[in-house]
């Protein structure tokens, strides 16, 4: 190879590594470790990569490889491939981060508002059953009063946060906030 085509390929290279390395370094927000992220990471240039090429490219451990995968999988930022006449299991990154984002994002929003609506509502009929019990003083039942409040207001929040899931997976989002942003 010439000397051109050599400096070519490093700054070729150079540009990946800097995606990469950035990718990688902002998994952390999906709640992925840095083996997964560097996974990913390197996925994204593949087209698709089998648990052995992984773990040869990245150096990484077969457990290791197959937990990051698995990880991957469960976000939906990696999906397993078929590859017809290989017996291998193949894997290809998700490219398109607003799927990624989507499907990230609405998973753990749903997950927030479930769990909070849920101990929201035991809450309150704690709360009402303090309100309503002759043996609690006013002061209790003053402060039980303003608490059920305080989480009847959070609903609002848990609701929104519901819609928002909603608009995300329906497209409607996408309305108001296009992904092309060309005049």
């Amino acid at each position: 190879m010439s000397e051109s085509t050599d400096r070519s390929k490093r700054k070729l290279e150079e540009a990946k590594d800097k995606v990469i390395g950035t990718i990688a370094e902002t998994m952390d927000l999906y709640g992925v470790t840095p083996a997964a992220a560097n996974l990913y990471a390197t996925m994204y240039f593949k087209d698709q990569m089998t648990l052995d090429e992984m773990r040869e490219e990245l150096e990484m451990s077969k457990p290791s490889m197959s937990t990051s995968v698995r990880r991957l999988q469960e976000i939906k930022m990696v999906k397993k491939t078929f590859t017809r006449g290989s017996r291998k299991h193949t894997y290809a990154a998700e490219k398109n981060f607003f799927r990624s984002f989507m499907a990230f994002y609405c998973q753990m929003w749903e997950r927030e508002s479930k769990m909070n609506l849920e101990a929201i509502e035991e809450a309150q009929e704690d709360f009402i059953e303090v309100i309503k019990d002759s043996a609690s003083t006013p002061d209790i039942v003053a402060e039980a009063k303003e608490y059920y409040d305080q989480l009847e207001e959070s609903k609002t929040y848990y609701r929104w946060l519901g819609d928002l899931v909603a608009s995300i997976r329906s497209g409607e989002i996408f309305e108001f906030l296009p992904t092309d942003q060309q005049d």
